[in-house]
């Protein structure tokens, strides 16, 4: 198994959901982790958690759509860990909204700290790690990025822009030493898509994956830990697809009894 002990990973979106089951794992195996989220409540109760694991750890809260505040949450980690050796970028925001009845705010807003919140994290690590001349970087993109989908417009368009980034970043980092990969998770219990995720919708879901269910955060960040761990330095420029099988799938017929 991997050690992570002596490596300092940052995490986004460490309040909840994906973000929290990420930092709690990365804390078990050794790693100083640097949590951060707008809620400073629920990044706190992460950064509480992490401390009874006997985990380095420090939490910030930010706004990861905004330029000063991102830079800022750079300058607390160099002076507080001195090296940056991963990041993993969870935080982000979704509605389930037609195209017709999306408003141009929700789509300014979804973009923001989806799209432009990605760049930001995305491009801060990126220097820091360049002078290092090593670093992983892994982003957080969608199901809904790379295929079409009900209701998906601004998450679907943000979380497509996402691929983009991670695989142009993989090909101008590679030779200093940097990674860049990124998870297209499908249908996850987390906090968002339980707002975004109606009755009908799960049902809709669930006939299209091939294990029939909806997978969970630890599912999500056992991946995104190993991604950051010295022993993935020969996978990037890949989103992954964590999904249940979704994005392969094609007809499923359902057996009542299935077995040898």
């Amino acid at each position: 198994m991997f050690s992570l002990t002596h490596r300092n990973v940052l995490v986004t979106g460490a309040g909840c959901g994906i973000g929290r089951a990420t930092a709690l794992m990365l804390g078990e195996q050794g790693a100083g982790v640097i949590l951060v989220d707008q809620n400073q409540d629920t990044v706190h109760s992460t950064r509480d958690d992490l401390q009874k694991l006997g985990a380095r750890v420090t939490a910030v809260v930010a706004d990861i759509s905004n330029s000063e505040a991102v830079d800022t949450m750079y300058a607390h980690t160099v002076e507080h860990y001195r090296t940056l050796d991963g990041i993993v970028h969870c935080a982000g925001i979704g509605i389930e909204r037609t195209i017709m009845d999306t408003t141009l705010e929700e789509w300014d807003r979804i973009i923001a700290v989806n799209l432009t919140g990605t760049f930001l994290c995305a491009r801060g690590a990126a220097k820091i790690m360049a002078r290092q001349r090593y670093g992983r970087i892994v982003l957080m993109g969608a199901v809904a990025g790379e295929r079409g989908g009900t209701g998906r417009t601004a998450y679907g368009a943000s979380k497509g822009g996402v691929s983009a980034i991670t695989r142009v970043m993989a090909v101008e980092l590679a030779e200093l030493g940097v990674t860049v990969n990124a998870l297209a998770p499908g249908a996850i219990e987390t906090e968002l898509v339980s707002k975004m995720h109606d009755a009908g919708t799960r049902e809709a879901y669930c006939d299209r994956i091939p294990v029939n269910r909806y997978g969970t955060p630890d599912e999500v960040a056992a991946t995104a830990v190993f991604l950051v761990s010295e022993e993935a330095g020969y996978i990037s420029g890949v989103v992954m697809p964590i999904d249940g099988g979704f994005m392969g799938g094609g007809v499923i017929k359902r057996q009542a009894n299935p077995g040898p």
